[in-house]
């Protein structure tokens, strides 16, 4: 929020320098983040009146003129085609510095020339400025011009916390000033005004959840053409805001002064009276910005009731008001509002609207609802000083308004907590310098915060306001002691920085990425018709969270692609998100991905192209080879090239290749290889155990059988190890054959099967054994038969 220094002065009377109030607010919470001055810098420039002027003798486009500054009259040749008797200016005497200029006396033409009349160009007020800066009538003759204009200003930006909008408001950043300072506040209190207009709008809140605090009066005979005053003109603009006319400047002077939003309506262009209510769905307004937009049925507004079917929505509350009902220069008659709008039926309305406004942005982080009415009375007040008008009584609906609970703050706490000596009565103080209602008993403070303050809910908030308010400068860094031991480290659980040291040494680059993504790669990409939605989505394309981390890898390879990378090898760790009917879940997932040439160009081999098996080898060396691939159909990849990962017969992942449809869909040129698993199965792994060394060789037999074309080969290598076969140590498929002597619906698979006895020689008899069980074993499962 940017603000003028004067303006907070004008709330708080305090002595200290500018530099020290931005370092106090600063180390209160309230960060200035930037500081700057008014006006340009410049020295001896006062405000002058022209009593004569001739034409130069030598030029014809210069002026002789007598400027009077009071304490004398000056002669000084100008060029400006605007100079003329009886006109105020600025007026730059002998010695003045001006941006980029220093004063001097000069002959202009022959003619001596002592000072120099400025236009506002001259002066750092304008970029652009064309003939002299023309000052009022009534401007005092010999006033420092950075006196009349108040140029001796800083303009303060602070960086505010989401949790401080009661610091949206000049009243606001004062309160914290004085409560810093123990300076007082000034000018808090508003008397009402006078109620001459017996005018009335009757108001029903149907929604009265959404906008528990309502009020609004009608205001007759103003004057809407009346000019805004120079003070209200400054202090809007040096806070960021231009002027439009003067009744819609008191609105925006309101909302910056007391921090509460607030709205006119030209009353003869409201038919019937006003509601507050939800939207109908796709109902249509005309916005004060001549965009019209489609609500939805959660989007609150004022409607009025006049329409023959239903009511016309006339503003979108808290957000905008409607074009139709706007005050213009004709208007005169007004119904001026002042309302609570409970910040969770504001959040996010605007953003999805693609608004965004100071009235939006105050009520998604909170008003204080205690100083509605006031802020009313005040808006009411300006109006009927600088517009004229008579008012009306106020029509005023408020229903069940937001409490604010009693929060206890233990003594001890805050002590353990800041590790500072503080008294229970420099603890009271504060809280007293806050504005906060308290008792204390027994070393514990039950404190009720007020309206304004939105963000005090449990003793942690207290603890904080105390430490702001003591100092943070003044708490000592306090080097921690506590005793170091080592933590237990299980050989048999691993932690995530094992998983990325597995894919980096394969050559993998980590990436982070967003958990939010895009509706469509959930519902399209990844078949997830149900994914869990954002109830206020900081972007429309991020508007779901993730069940998959493939969509952020797709998206940093295409991003990749278009900068010229021809190969990519990324991979994630992060959080997928799920729901059933009975609760959400969250799970953290490793997923990589790999395009282009399995190997970087080099002179020593060929280049080629990563393959489906590639990939599956980084897989094993993730899962320990303890996983079984299974031949299954996932929506965003390849039918033929897909497999899913099973751990003790739990699926805990995917491998396989990009759909063509999505290669097409992402222009991708070359095959794209994805693999997806949960980390709390790769973390997992068997401590090695002592095996003695064997002191006798082992028995080689090659075992080749025929079986269907469908049976896969970790099906019967998995069948094998389950059996515990005595002797067996070591089988490993060699070779895969289908063709001639082999019917076309099998397939013979030859397997090296290595038998042996630590403890003795074997006879070949025993062999013959084992290697009969085996066959027995793959003739009972499979129905292999030997091949001849």
């Amino acid at each position: 929020m940017q603000f003028s220094e004067n303006w907070l002065r004008s709330f708080v009377d305090t002595k200290l320098s500018s530099a020290e109030l931005s370092h106090a607010l600063t180390m209160a919470g309230l960060e200035v983040e930037d500081e700057q001055p008014a006006g340009a810098v410049f020295t001896n420039v006062v405000i002058g009146e022209i009593v004569e002027a001739a034409k130069h003798p030598d030029a014809d486009r210069l002026q002789l003129c007598k400027v009077n500054i009071g304490k004398e009259v000056l002669q000084i040749v100008c060029g400006a085609s605007n100079a003329r008797v009886g006109i105020k200016v600025p007026c730059a005497q002998v010695g003045a510095e001006l941006p980029g200029i220093s004063i001097k006396q000069a002959k202009v033409r022959g003619v001596d020339s002592f000072g120099m009349l400025c236009s506002s160009k001259e002066l750092g007020l304008s970029a652009e400025g064309e003939g002299l800066l023309e000052l009022p009538n009534d401007a005092p003759i010999g006033t420092d011009i950075r006196e009349f204009f108040q140029l001796n200003d800083n303009l303060l930006t602070l960086k505010l916390t989401p949790n401080r909008a009661d610091c949206l408001s000049i009243l606001g950043i004062t309160r914290d000033v004085a409560a810093i300072t123990g300076d007082t506040l000034i000018g808090t209190n508003l008397p009402p005004v006078l109620v001459e207009s017996k005018a009335k709008k009757t108001v029903d809140v149907s929604a009265s959840e959404a906008c528990p605090a309502y009020f609004g009066r009608v205001i007759e005979d103003v004057n809407a053409q009346s000019a805004t005053p120079d003070w209200m003109i400054r202090n809007l603009e040096r806070s960021g805001i231009r002027t439009i006319s003067a009744i819609v400047d008191i609105t925006n002077y309101v909302l910056l002064e007391l921090g509460q939003p607030m709205h006119a309506f030209d009353l003869a262009k409201i038919v019937g009276d006003i509601n507050v209510r939800f939207a109908q769905e796709n109902e249509e307004i005309k916005l004060l910005n001549n965009t019209q937009v489609k609500l939805k049925a959660d989007d609150l507004v004022i409607a009025d009731t006049g329409l023959i079917i239903g009511s016309g929505a006339i503003a979108l509350a808290g957000i905008m008001g409607g074009e139709p009902t706007s005050v213009t220069d004709s208007t005169t008659n007004i119904f001026l509002e002042s309302a609570f709008f409970t910040p969770d039926v504001i959040a996010g309305k605007a953003r999805r609207l693609g608004l965004s406004t100071d009235s939006s942005y105050r009520f998604e982080r909170g008003v204080d609802f205690g100083n509605t009415k006031n802020a009313l009375e005040r808006a009411t007040g300006l109006i009927l000083q600088l517009c004229g008008g008579k008012a009306g009584a106020i029509t005023e609906v408020v229903s069940t308004l937001p409490t604010r609970n009693t929060v206890n703050l233990r003594y001890a706490r805050l002590l353990s907590v800041l590790g500072i000596n503080i008294s229970q009565a420099a603890v009271a103080k504060i809280l007293t310098q806050l504005g906060f209602a308290f008792s204390e008993k027994d070393g514990v403070f039950a404190v009720k915060a007020p309206t304004y303050r939105f963000d005090i809910a449990r003793e942690e908030d207290l603890i904080e306001e105390i430490a702001r308010l003591h100092g943070y400068d003044k708490i000592e860094a306090i080097a921690p002691q506590a005793a170091l031991n080592m933590l237990p480290a299980p050989e048999a659980t691993l932690n995530l920085a094992w998983v990325r040291d597995v894919l980096v040494n394969q050559g993998y680059q980590e990436i982070i990425t967003y958990s939010f993504v895009d509706e469509s790669w959930e519902r399209d990409l990844l078949g997830n018709t149900a994914p869990i939605k954002l109830k206020n989505p900081i972007a429309s394309n991020l508007s779901v969270m993730r069940s998959s981390l493939w969509g952020g890898l797709l998206d940093t390879l295409t991003y990749n692609l278009n900068r010229k990378q021809e190969r990519a090898m990324l991979f994630e760790i992060g959080a997928s998100y799920h729901q059933d009917e009975q609760a959400y879940s969250e799970k953290t997932r490793v997923a990589g991905l790999f395009y282009g040439a399995f190997q970087p160009e080099q002179w020593a081999a060929a280049t080629k192209d990563v393959d489906f098996y590639d990939v599956k080898a980084h897989v094993d060396a993730l899962t320990h080879r303890a996983v079984e691939y299974k031949n299954e159909v996932h929506v965003a990849l390849h039918p033929g090239q897909t497999a899913r990962i099973y751990l003790l017969g739990k699926p805990i992942g995917w491998v396989g290749k990009l759909h063509p449809k999505w290669q097409q869909h992402y222009n991708l040129a070359k095959s794209t290889f994805l693999f997806e698993l949960e980390t709390a199965p790769l973390l997992i792994k068997a401590v090695p155990a002592y095996q003695e060394v064997p002191k006798t060789l082992p028995i080689r037999r090659d075992l080749a059988v025929v079986v269907d074309a469908n049976v896969t080969v970790q099906s019967i290598l998995s069948a094998i190890h389950n059996a515990h076969i005595p002797l067996v140590s070591q089988v490993q498929l060699f070779d895969i054959y289908q063709g001639k002597g082999i019917p076309e619906t099998k397939k013979s698979l030859a397997f090296l099967i290595l038998i042996q006895d630590t403890n003795k020689t074997l006879l070949d008899t025993e062999a013959e054994t084992t290697m009969a069980k085996l066959l027995k074993l793959l003739q009972n499962q499979f129905g292999a038969t030997l091949r001849n």
